[in-house]
């Protein structure tokens, strides 16, 4: 029987069941896709707010995860765990987790304990976030426009500091954070300024390169003039060192520690409070050995001597995940103003960190894990080079301080390893890195073939 051009209801339903099959992927697809956007676009207010801010950073940290977990390609995700660099700190978090077992603590301290553990979960999601993605280019000028700025403050702050009395609060030339994390920043600027400096030069773009050079030294007169992290005045001769070897071999190795020497006798002798600082240093070692005194450096020798010490009673795993703060509580002596009544939930050094809560088992995986990221950024090139700043700069600061563990230190470790990472690896699949710049020299050389031979074509006609 016609139906006459009206559809019936088991018509209607089935076309209706048939538009849904058909639409409910293709708006799950471009929500995804907007979601990886969004995603991306997050990453790099991270990397922009990091120098700046501790809250929104975190704030950002958690609308990153609430857009790209949606996002996350399994297969992808299980790619970058199976590798070293990937799956290491997924197994140094696995042992904190089961680490909370045996701690003599509370389970405040048990979780607390573990939080400073779960960052290390984000490295293979951005590993393969900023390997599927385009985004590394642009955190990596975003955190440099955003320290550039953070430099420019610091200089005014310093001039300011003894004419406005609000900015007294803070310490002169720190307008946001801690020297220390100030000092870290600016030391990883100054490298990775430094290889993009020698790529422009070898792609006869001098200018460019000079201004980079003149940028790096700014960044370096505002550490030795202005506030001095002398955590980094250890990371610098290391980095420089390295850089000179990668450049020009053993040669540039003795090249880079003469040049070091000879600017580190410079800056002696042209900057008192540089001075001030590194004789501060010994004075309180003296005070700490002749009496006792509650320091920054005798702290730090009494929290080792200490962490030692707890390491030795359970040397294979350790008193468990979120012990620390219990052990030192337990071991405080002396009155007021002494260094060993201090309690402290940070040994202020990562292994010690690592070693008292999950023993030497962890140590371990600590150490092999930082191996397997110098390895991931091994190779050639102006992006495996800055993720080599990136790295170093926080194995050697973490011989001082705990800095896996402390926010901003800790953040710029996981994410630069992360997104640098992800870099990389598109290079080995065979897409692009991003950071163009590292290519300036084979386009250089490019340039000059094409002008020798447009000279023979002139010369022959």
């Amino acid at each position: 029987m016609p139906n006459n051009g009206i559809a019936s209801p088991s018509h209607a339903e089935g076309a209706g069941m048939t538009e849904r099959v058909v639409l409910t992927p293709v708006s799950e697809f471009f929500a995804r896709k907007r979601l990886s956007r969004i995603a991306d676009g997050l990453v790099v207010a991270i990397a922009v707010s990091l120098p700046w801010s501790t809250s929104a950073t975190g704030i950002l940290i958690a609308l990153w995860l609430l857009a790209f977990i949606p996002t996350i390609e399994m297969a992808a995700l299980r790619q970058e765990a199976q590798t070293w660099a990937g799956g290491l700190p997924v197994l140094l978090w696995l042992l904190a987790v089961v680490g909370m077992l045996w701690a003599d603590a509370s389970l405040s301290e048990r979780l607390g304990g573990l939080s400073a553990f779960n960052r290390l979960l984000v490295i293979p999601m951005l590993l393969a976030q900023a390997r599927r993605s385009e985004i590394g280019n642009s955190v990596l000028i975003g955190f440099l426009c955003s320290a550039v700025l953070l430099l420019a403050a610091s200089g005014i702050h310093a001039v300011l500091f003894g004419r406005v009395s609000w900015l007294q609060a803070r310490s002169s030339g720190v307008p946001v954070k801690d020297y220390i994390s100030q000092s870290a920043i600016f030391v990883i600027c100054i490298f990775a300024l430094l290889g993009v400096a020698v790529d422009l030069w070898r792609a006869h773009r001098k200018g460019y390169a000079l201004a980079l050079v003149l940028l790096a030294l700014l960044f370096l007169a505002d550490i030795a003039y202005i506030v001095t992290g002398r955590t980094a005045l250890t990371v610098i001769p290391i980095l420089a060192a390295l850089f000179g070897f990668r450049q020009l071999g053993w040669k540039g190795l003795l090249t880079a520690l003469a040049a070091t020497a000879v600017l580190a006798v410079a800056l002696w002798a042209s900057s008192p409070y540089l001075r001030d600082r590194v004789q501060e240093t010994f004075e309180e070692i003296s005070a700490y050995k002749a009496t006792n005194k509650e320091n920054s450096t005798g702290l730090r020798l009494e929290f080792w001597k200490k962490s030692i010490g707890f390491v030795a009673q359970a040397p294979l795993v350790g008193h468990g995940t979120g012990s620390i703060n219990g052990l030192f509580r337990d071991s405080a002596v002396g009155g007021q103003g002494s260094a060993s009544a201090v309690v402290s939930e940070n040994p202020h050094q990562q292994i010690l960190a690592v070693a008292i809560q999950l023993g030497l088992i962890g140590a371990a995986l600590l150490i092999v894990m930082w191996v397997a990221h110098i390895a991931l950024f091994s190779g050639r090139g102006l992006v495996p080079w800055i993720g080599l700043v990136v790295v170093v700069q926080n194995v050697v600061s973490s011989q001082f301080n705990s800095h896996l563990f402390d926010f901003t230190q800790g953040w710029l470790y996981f994410f630069g390893v992360g997104v640098i990472g992800g870099m990389v690896r598109r290079v080995t699949d065979g897409g692009s890195a991003n950071f163009r710049l590292g290519d300036l020299r084979q386009r250089s050389d490019e340039c000059d073939t094409s002008e020798k031979h447009l000279r023979q074509r002139s010369e022959i006609l």
